[in-house]
């Protein structure tokens, strides 16, 4: 019993409890296409609602449930949906518990709500008219006896022909036609969790935490022996469990376990025969993969965008080692708890440990899971053991004459930060009382030389007019610690990309020309890039600073950028990037290249855009970086050549079109292991199809409104459209996605 279930078999299909705070229910599978074809991201697959729901349990076609407002059971299937299957002798009963197996469901009689948790066992069969296929129900014989009946029961399980439940005072009992099969001892230990699948039982015991199981050995082979959990599910023939530590899923039994995602925490998980869903512990959003192959799901197997709930309502407060999961971290101003009743909380057991590649950053506490942050943004001694830094004492030396020569820095900065300000207010009305009198117009003209847009795009860098600033290699040389390769940021077909800092402690980027660029690019050329690069001025692009040209050396010195790529966030293990975060970069991407194709002259195309060559500063801003130039700024005498330069222009848009569906999907541009490899010929034909929902990524926390996202993706698809000339511009796709973001749609 969980908030999500399966039902198995031909019929089967997949229910969850909302996070509404109405405790709704919602569901998927195969029959989706019942949905109506306008509806991308529905949240049902039935044509009727079904009843607020306090806990779920799935059998073979069909799904029970505990009713949230009466504690009455309700039983279901996908083919008349609005039918009760539960016998008219039970269902005025209130349950507190309640189990379906393949063709047979037993609850134990109690409030679901009250203090407390045990009571007698009622059981009822559930069979398939093989004519009209509907289901029908009623009062078991196969599953009653007295002896049972006299018992006390505290949580029940079924599965092929049994069913097994935990005595109030400790011990498993189980009963039925193929109860025998189980093998089950005379144990008198408690447990905190039971499954059954279709010819075995696991529990988790109270004392270690481990698993136990009995019965068909083949459904737990693999059982991890020293792992602690804290909930189990059970497919056909296979079991997988949530990690007491890192709230990862482990599986075991017949199955692929290569399908389960890594590094990945899970609030709560439920098996079918073919597939696994779980309520992610991050975002509390569905993710489903398959349990035995790795091939795409059938149409209508996606689960729908919604949040779940993490866990069941229970009346008291929470006990040791258990936290009360806080609704306000869903940030809804309504949403003051996901119960339907004031006094009901949902308990989760604590995360001791995080996955690997994160460190714990804050321990579990009465309102709050631990907090588990990536190893990329360590920054002290505390996570450097779990994320593999070095500690010897030449780094602890090293950081110490940092922060010797920062605080140094610093203090010679605030004064000449006065003496900076002085000068600016001066420079400031000399060049104002030139300007005034000028009516000249120049190329490449910067943002603050054109006038457009200077309160929400200022140059970040001193305006360059025409020689920008000569460094010496010696200079560079020691500002990157002899370029070293722990020195280095990236790789372009420009070169090497190092951090540096220089020796008045500024932070710059250098780009390393390489051999080939040398060979290929002479010195008149090098000298006319200069000159372009200096005077590209935009908030939006990496802008140049200064270049080196000694012993045969040519090299670039840019802004640094330190929060790395956008690739790096999306596909390379750095912090996740939220929605809100997502939508700013896109829109302030689309203007660096606006700024490269319509304010300069001639236009520029950049001929490389990417993920990778889309930086984020420190202010989390989006920079164009690595644009060509040479090929771009040859004189168009000719139609010919003017249509060439529109044909570039349109393949920058593409280009950007594939940035925006990896923004939206999370998923590499090219990737062999998915199927198709292109994320064009994967993605646009949902877009097309009004599937648009199926493409989101569901390892960002998923909005309540949905629409923005949706909008991105036609977006996205008009960009990748084969024919260039039906591509929208770039202006008007950052037209576009300037208006989301200021409609604040995303928030």
């Amino acid at each position: 019993m969980a908030p999500i279930s399966a039902a198995f078999g031909p019929d089967g299909f997949f229910c969850a409890i909302d996070a509404s705070g109405k405790q709704e229910v919602i569901c998927w599978g195969k029959n989706s296409s019942s949905l109506s074809p306008s509806s991308s991201s529905s949240t049902s697959i039935f044509s009727v609602d079904i009843p607020a729901m306090a806990a779920l349990s799935g059998g073979e076609g069909f799904l029970c449930g505990i009713l949230s407002n009466t504690s009455h059971a309700y039983c279901w299937d996908s083919i008349n949906p609005g039918t009760d299957l539960v016998p008219l002798v039970f269902r005025a009963t209130a349950y507190s518990h309640i189990a379906a197996g393949k063709s047979h469901v037993c609850a134990i009689r109690g409030s679901y709500y009250s203090d407390g948790d045990s009571g007698p066992v009622d059981c009822w069969d559930v069979s398939r008219d093989s004519i009209n296929n509907s289901l029908s129900s009623k009062q078991s014989s196969l599953f009653y006896n007295q002896s049972i009946a006299s018992l006390v029961f505290k949580r029940v399980v079924s599965g092929e022909g049994f069913s097994c439940a935990e005595l109030r005072d400790g011990g498993i009992l189980c009963w039925g036609p193929n109860s025998t099969n189980l093998d089950v001892p005379n144990v008198s230990e408690k447990f905190v969790s039971l499954a059954a699948g279709q010819d075995a039982v696991c529990g988790i015991s109270e004392v270690f935490g481990g698993v136990k199981c009995w019965g068909s050995g083949d459904s737990f082979v693999g059982l991890p022996e020293t792992a602690g959990y804290v909930t189990l599910t059970a497919g056909e023939r296979h079991f997988c469990g949530i990690r007491r530590d890192t709230h990862e899923v482990d599986c075991w039994g017949s199955l692929n376990s290569s399908l389960i995602p890594k590094n990945t925490g899970f609030m709560t998980i439920a098996s079918s025969d073919r597939s696994i869903c779980g309520i992610r512990e991050d975002n509390l959003v569905l993710d489903c993969w398959f349990s035995h192959s790795p091939e795409a799901p059938p149409p209508g197997y996606d689960p729908p965008l919604e949040l779940c709930s993490p866990g069941l309502c229970a009346p008291g407060p929470c006990r040791e080692g258990e936290f009360s999961f806080n609704a306000s971290i869903l940030n809804e101003p309504d949403l003051k708890s996901l119960c339907v009743r004031k006094d009901l909380n949902i308990c989760i057991r604590c995360g001791l440990n995080c996955s690997d590649g994160h460190f714990l950053s804050s321990p579990c506490t009465l309102n709050s899971d631990r907090i588990c942050t990536a190893c990329s943004l360590c920054q002290n001694s505390s996570c450097w053991d779990t994320c593999g830094v070095p500690s010897s004492p030449e780094t602890k030396q090293t950081h110490w004459h940092q922060w010797r020569r920062i605080l140094l820095i610093v203090g010679g900065s605030v004064a000449g930060l006065v003496l900076i300000l002085l000068g600016w207010c001066v420079h400031t009305r000399i060049i104002g009382s030139k300007k005034h009198g000028s009516g000249s117009k120049k190329h490449h003209n910067s943002e603050l030389e054109t006038g457009t847009e200077t309160d929400s795009c200022a140059p970040l860098v001193p305006l360059c007019p025409g020689i920008p600033q000569i460094f010496r290699l010696s200079e560079l040389k020691d500002a990157t610690n002899g370029f070293k390769e722990f020195n280095e940021v990236g790789r372009g077909r420009y070169g090497f990309v190092y951090k540096a800092v220089l020796a008045d402690g500024q932070q710059v980027a250098v780009k390393r020309a390489n051999a080939a660029t040398i060979i290929h690019t002479n010195s008149r050329d090098f000298e006319m890039e200069l000159d372009i690069l200096c005077k590209i001025r935009h908030c939006n692009i990496v802008n140049l600073l200064g270049y080196c040209c000694e012993m045969g050396e040519r090299l670039l010195v840019y802004e640094y950028m330190p929060h790395g790529t956008l690739y790096d966030h999306l596909h390379g293990g750095l912090s996740p990037l939220n929605w809100s975060l997502r939508f700013k970069i896109a829109m302030q991407a689309a203007r660096g290249l606006e700024y490269l194709h319509n304010e300069l002259m001639p236009p520029l195309v950049h001929q490389n855009v990417k993920t990778s060559n889309i930086l984020l500063d420190s202010h989390w801003g989006a920079r164009i970086a690595d644009f060509g130039l040479i090929a771009s700024n040859d004189d168009n005498d000719n139609d010919n050549d003017n249509n060439d330069a529109s044909a570039d222009l349109t393949r920058d848009v593409y280009d950007f079109g594939i940035v925006l569906l990896e923004i939206i999907s999370g998923r590499k541009g090219y990737d062999r292991d998915y199927t198709p490899s292109s994320i064009v010929e994967w993605a646009v034909p949902l877009i097309k199809q009004g599937k648009a929902a199926a493409i989101i990524d569901r390892y960002a926390t998923l909005p309540r409104n949905v629409e923005p996202l949706l909008k991105l993706a036609d977006i996205a698809e008009l960009a990748v459209r084969g024919n260039p000339s039906k591509r929208p511009t770039i202006s008007d796709i950052a037209s576009w996605l300037d208006q989301i973001v200021k409609d604040g749609l995303i928030l």
